[in-house]
């Protein structure tokens, strides 16, 4: 078992206080929005083998069967599939869509074809896999998932009594279900620059007077004057986790996290589609092509419970397996030997897992077969994520 040293990202939209409080270290005054664990080659995670720190990349590289189990290799390849991640949003990220696997080999290809630059700011698709991900909230946490049923959406602008979403409203009661999503979706993203900006500066001055249930969007017009991503979020379902509950979004499924402190893990990829609340390039035909338009639930997860105490979150993917355990101080030590990767991130109190101890923030990567147990320190009850694989 290895402690992992892990690299916190800056960007943005992240809180400036949530991560320090969690890691108990004095803010910095900048931005501390993801805290990286695994071995993606954008920020790997650092362990000690041999007196030397290394990448986490490089370690399962040199021997990825030993590292990762046989299994594991056999269905994902010599790479880890999950990238876990503390994401603390004191901002809202930007609204995006994930394509499934074939749309991500089908995009990764043309755009190779193409010769498009791996760096290049309007390059969309940056490899060839999915990115199916899981958010579970640590605090109370605001989101967008899923489309809204037209009708419901088609309330929620009419209700601001702006003229220019009129046209909106009308389109959202004249259409079947995908046809109104499709054209209000395309021609909000679509409108005219100047008049969009208009339209959404009315919008939130209407949102932030009327309160209630507009309030997430006067913030978010906040953040992102102008953006047709503050019109396009009208349209998606607004959901409040509380710590404990989680949502998984899967392929197509339009999305942004707004605020609050979370455990994310994700299949290990960088493609993105862009709708809104961001500088970056939005690619419209391409972001149409990819959005499934139809009105969801969220599904707000819980875990479910099981006899050895494990609580696992249930998604319908194989490249990462959620769970925690709450461990009492005087609980029987419970055994996390398994036959593939795992990374045991501690987020309350403080646990023992194997030899080492792992206080908030603090995680470990358990290479396969290793024999594991993880126990509560007598410091009160500590909460420990476990992050494996299907295999």
């Amino acid at each position: 078992m290895d402690r992992l040293s892990n690299t916190v990202r800056p960007y943005a939209w992240g809180s400036t206080t949530a991560i320090p409080e969690l890691l108990g270290i004095a803010p910095t005054g900048e931005p501390q929005a993801e805290m990286w664990m695994g071995a993606h080659p954008g920020a790997p995670s650092r362990v000690t083998r041999d007196t030397a720190e290394q990448p986490l990349s490089e370690v399962i590289a040199a021997d990825p069967v030993r590292e990762l189990g046989p299994a594991a290799v056999e269905k994902f390849g010599p790479r880890l599939p999950f990238l876990l991640k503390l994401l603390a949003a004191g901002a809202p990220l930007s609204l995006q869509v994930h394509p499934n696997l074939a749309q991500a080999k089908e995009g990764y290809a043309a755009e190779e074809s193409a010769g498009v630059p791996i760096d290049a700011p309007h390059r969309n698709y940056k490899d060839a896999n999915h990115k199916p991900e899981l958010i579970c909230a640590l605090t109370p946490f605001d989101g967008l998932c899923g489309f809204r049923t037209p009708l419901e959406a088609a309330d929620l602008l009419a209700g601001l009594d702006v003229d220019s979403l009129k046209p909106y409203v009308d389109l959202l009661h004249a259409h079947p279900e995908e046809a109104a999503l499709r054209e209000v979706l395309t021609a909000v993203l679509t409108a005219d620059p100047d008049e969009m900006t208009a339209t959404v500066a009315e919008a939130a001055a209407a949102a932030e007077r009327l309160g209630g249930a507009y309030a997430p969007y006067a913030s978010i017009a906040h953040h992102y004057p102008g953006d047709p991503g503050v019109i396009a979020a009208m349209l998606l379902n607004y959901v409040q986790l509380q710590p404990g509950e989680a949502l998984f979004l899967g392929a197509g499924v339009p999305h942004a996290y707004l605020n609050g402190l979370g455990v994310e893990i994700m299949a290990n990829s960088d493609n993105v589609l862009r709708c809104g609340l961001t500088p970056k390039h939005v690619d419209v035909p391409e972001l149409l092509r990819i959005v499934r338009f139809e009105a969801s639930d969220p599904g707000v997860l819980r875990p479910e419970a099981s006899p050895s105490g494990e609580e696992v979150y249930d998604t319908p993917i194989d490249e990462f397996r959620l769970s925690r355990y709450v461990l009492a101080p005087d609980a029987a030590p419970r055994d996390l030997t398994a036959p593939t990767p795992q990374i045991l991130l501690c987020t309350a109190g403080s646990v023992t897992a194997g030899d080492l101890t792992l206080a908030r923030g603090e995680s470990a990567f358990v290479p396969a077969g290793d024999k594991t147990e993880i126990s509560g320190t007598g410091d009160g009850a500590g909460t420990v994520f476990r992050a494996t694989v299907v295999a």
